[in-house]
């Protein structure tokens, strides 16, 4: 079988590539991602080179032809070519010396199958080559990608005690790929060393939970977490409730033809409580930036379409937006997507100054009043003048 034709591997950047590196003499494959989800139909984003050249010679020769060269993981054998059209990992065949579920010690091979047996999946230790295309295929990975089957490479056992973190990524490829149905190897092996996850780090854990919600539908790997006890060493307050508001959140997206947003689906996992939900996500390490975004999405419950311009104007119109596709009641949830419809933040007409002219006499008080006109001012909906000076008048003048 042979790699189907595809934009990305007819790249003049990466043909010149593949000659530097004894592509016509079989020294060097495409691997992972880029074969598999090319022959899934799917766009390829990531590309990803084998080779049984040692890393300091792939550099030389990378050089010698013209390329810039990064050693990005060098430690590992993996440089990065930088084309014109996006950067190329290169990786030096490796076999296993050493594991302890975190980290691994590697020693280089020639083997080609070798390196194929240290991946997690069958269907990611497909490999092609890049002259002929010719597609290899040591673990019945076609077969498993063409039924849609995610399946550990021998052992799931020894596969998940190499790495731990592969248990996530079962997971996540089971969102991905699968149609609704485990292997019950892999999910056994999942589920008795679920306990593992705790000693991997917090950062881990969460990139590998993101990826996996911002696939097209996670719900039904999310309900076999939930079942195997994944979630109580990840997220350790979702429930089948939060489940359940995931699926009504999935839905609704689809519905509304709205792409799917990992932060948004993270929220539907966490308590509603602000404190505790932001405790959990600094817990796992997520940057200020996704730790005030949860908390502008757990503002309010069961907004109505009248209260969703108000939350915009406090937390932006993204975080309303996502207010209204969590919480909000199935007859108000069309009315509010609505109002964020090109929405635009009005900008709060009244100054401190214009209520002394008022008459209020100048002092603490007056930051004090502008507040309350500001909030009466969101309230009614963001009335122009003169409307909005009549309504801070006669805040002013009860104050």
């Amino acid at each position: 079988m042979k790699l189907p034709d595809a934009p990305w591997h007819q790249r003049p950047s990466l043909k010149k590539l593949v000659d530097a590196l004894g592509g016509q003499k079989g020294m060097i494959r495409f691997v992972g991602g880029a074969v598999r989800d090319s022959l899934l139909g799917v766009a390829v984003k990531d590309i990803d080179l084998a080779t049984i050249l040692k890393p300091d010679d792939v550099m030389a020769r990378l050089k010698e032809a013209g390329f810039k060269v990064v050693p990005t993981g060098i430690d590992h054998g993996t440089v990065t070519a930088v084309t014109k059209d996006g950067p190329v990992e290169i990786t030096t065949l490796r076999r296993d010396v050493s594991t302890d579920g975190r980290r691994a010690t590697v020693a280089y091979s020639d083997d080609w199958r070798e390196d194929a047996a240290r991946r997690d999946f069958t269907i990611n230790a497909l490999s092609a080559d890049p002259v002929t295309l010719e597609i290899y295929d040591y673990f019945d990975g076609l077969t498993d990608l063409e039924a849609r089957h995610i399946r550990f490479i021998g052992s799931a056992e020894q596969r998940i005690a190499e790495d731990h973190l592969r248990i996530m990524r079962y997971f996540r490829f089971l969102a991905r790929f699968s149609e609704e149905k485990v292997d019950d190897a892999a999910y056994a092996a999942c589920t008795q060393a679920a306990a593992s996850l705790d000693s991997l780090s917090r950062e881990r854990i969460a990139d590998e939970l993101m990826k996996l919600l911002a696939t097209d539908d996670p719900l039904f790997a999310v309900s076999k977490m939930l079942d195997a006890g994944i979630f109580s060493h990840i997220l350790t307050e979702t429930d089948s409730r939060a489940a359940a508001l995931l699926g009504q959140l999935v839905r609704r997206e689809q519905a509304h033809d709205i792409k799917p947003l990992a932060i948004r689906r993270l929220v539907a996992l966490l308590p509603k409580d602000t404190d505790k939900a932001v405790e959990i996500v600094t817990g796992l390490k997520f940057s200020k930036k996704i730790r005030r975004a949860v908390a502008d999405r757990l503002a309010a419950r069961e907004p109505t379409a009248v209260e969703i311009p108000a939350l915009a104007y406090h937390h932006g119109p993204e975080a309303a937006h996502d207010i209204a596709l969590l919480f909000a009641a199935n007859d108000d949830l069309q009315a509010s997507l609505s109002k964020l419809l090109n929405w635009e933040k009005p900008v709060f007409p009244i100054k401190g100054g214009d209520l002394i002219a008022m008459g209020l006499e100048a002092g603490p008080i007056v930051a004090k009043t502008l507040a309350k006109v500001e909030q009466a001012w969101i309230e009614e909906g963001f009335p122009d003048d003169p409307r909005i000076k009549e309504l801070a008048k006669r805040i002013a003048l009860r104050t």
